[in-house]
């Protein structure tokens, strides 16, 4: 892909540049990388990985190739996907709190849950939940209003609780047996503690050597637990009586089977399955929809243009009147990805753009570099929303821009989670505008997921607020 067309240097002076740690100048030595891999990881890519499209290096992790060229990107996630497994670290992280789910899983299993899955995620399956989307916007919404004029906010939080609230919605219709907010707390202790990369996973050691990281995270995966086992009983026990289940996920979930061989899913499957699209899936949209927020408060003149389309388009307004919050998500992805790095094994060796690839070579994918990479976007550092409007969409290489991933192992959740995301930040923008807390400082933490470090406090301005001696609202 070539970069796109130049910008006018004033245009591109006047654009927002949102924080994010400085690229070292040359890579790090052993020590200061496993010190930087644990506090934040973003700390420890070099200027070169965002200017070079391969590097290879040998080091701690064995043979790394991180990749940002796209044709490279291609090859191994789709052209030679069987070639590319998902690595041992990425899997002594995730599975212990995931399980066995289609995040997870290798091999048959992953094919047979992904076929089976499929269907829960066609097109015209996602649209039947954004009416349910809608509602969990309209109850953040109001919540907003009653919080007033002035109130501050941790939006981080709100889009923590409005997410959680579309899950209730789409994935367990009956509501939980326990309070949303203490499941909200459970997600975060548990990528808070799973998230720092432990020397003992950098180093392979055996899994039976305890990891402080786990250890902190088994209360939170004990409560993930509890509160699954308990949907998934209620909801089967209510399908043996022959009841009227709601034909939600977790429904569709336990009557799912693979097309090849008319296999269901297994209890554990089911389970994993569940806790991954509560884990996984809530968490990564609520930070794009933090983000999506801070940098809109930031950018005076994206914010009227969003307000001004979702002022005209009104709050029953399909996803297709809504181009522009949409591409000011697409933005928030491209600079704050939800997931800012992948990594795959090889299992053979290989050749990526002429270079050898030997079996049990690590190949990174971080899609923190790609969409900041310099000779793939113009401008990469700046907030510009527009380059995602129909006429320069089409100019973005299908391998430069990675917020799903791609290929068989792509997000099967992608379409579910944009019309989500979209739904949310149209009724969040038609309501009320924020300003951040003076002098508090925003930074993007990698744990797993992307999310701004210390949460979002802002001050919330209400839309319908009319600044007069009456102090009075409108609607």
């Amino acid at each position: 892909m070539l970069a796109e067309p130049p910008i006018d240097a004033a245009v591109r002076g006047t654009r927002f540049r949102p924080p994010a740690p400085e690229p070292l100048a040359r890579p790090p030595d052993i020590f200061t990388f496993l010190k930087g891999a644990r506090a934040n990881p973003l700390s420890t890519w070099t200027r070169a990985h965002f200017e070079e499209p391969i590097i290879v290096s040998e080091g701690v992790l064995g043979h790394v190739a991180v990749l940002s060229d796209p044709a490279a990107i291609r090859h191994v996630l789709v052209d030679h996907a069987e070639n590319y497994r998902k690595d041992d670290l990425q899997r002594r992280v995730l599975a212990p709190g995931l399980g066995e789910g289609l995040l997870t899983a290798e091999g048959d299993a992953w094919r047979r849950q992904r076929r089976a899955l499929a269907p829960l995620f066609t097109p015209k399956t996602v649209a039947t939940f954004q009416a349910p989307m809608r509602e969990a916007a309209e109850r953040l919404a109001r919540r907003l209003r009653r919080r007033g004029e002035g109130r501050e906010v941790n939006m981080a939080l709100e889009m923590t609780r409005v997410t959680l609230d579309v899950l209730e919605r789409t994935i367990f219709t009956h509501g939980l047996a326990r309070d949303p907010d203490a499941l909200s707390r459970a997600i975060t202790r548990y990528f808070e503690a799973i998230g720092p990369i432990d020397p003992l996973d950098v180093f392979g050691l055996p899994d039976w050597i305890p990891r402080l990281g786990r250890l902190r995270a088994r209360p939170a995966l004990r409560f993930f637990d509890e509160i699954v086992d308990e949907l998934i009983e209620a909801r089967k026990s209510l399908l043996a009586r022959g009841g009227e289940a709601p034909r939600d996920l977790l429904t569709l979930l336990l009557e799912a089977t693979d097309p090849q061989t008319g296999q269901g899913l297994s209890d554990l499957e089911v389970k994993a399955n569940v806790v991954t699209f509560i884990g996984a899936g809530h968490e990564t949209t609520a930070n794009a929809l933090s983000w999506a927020i801070y940098l809109v408060s930031q950018a005076p003149d994206v914010r009227e243009r969003l307000e001004s389309e979702v002022d005209a388009a009104g709050p029953e307004a399909p996803l297709s009147a809504l181009p522009y919050a949409r591409a000011v998500m697409e933005e928030a992805m491209r600079l704050y990805p939800p997931v800012p790095f992948m990594s795959r094994a090889a299992v053979a060796e290989d050749r990526v753009a002429g270079f050898r690839i030997p079996k049990g070579s690590l190949v990174m994918i971080a899609p923190w570099v790609l969409h900041r990479h310099r000779r793939l976007w113009e401008d990469p550092d700046g907030f510009d929303p527009a380059r995602f409007l129909p006429g320069r969409r089409e100019t973005i290489d299908r391998f430069a821009y990675l917020p799903f991933g791609a290929g068989p192992r792509g997000c099967i959740g992608a379409a579910f989670s944009l019309q989500e995301a979209v739904t949310v930040l149209a009724r969040v923008a038609a309501e009320a505008r924020f300003e951040l807390r003076p002098g508090h400082a925003v930074m993007p933490v990698h744990r797993v997921t992307l999310r701004p470090s210390g949460g979002l406090p802002m001050t919330l301005r209400l839309r319908g607020w009319v600044s007069s001696s009456c102090g009075r609202r409108r609607e």
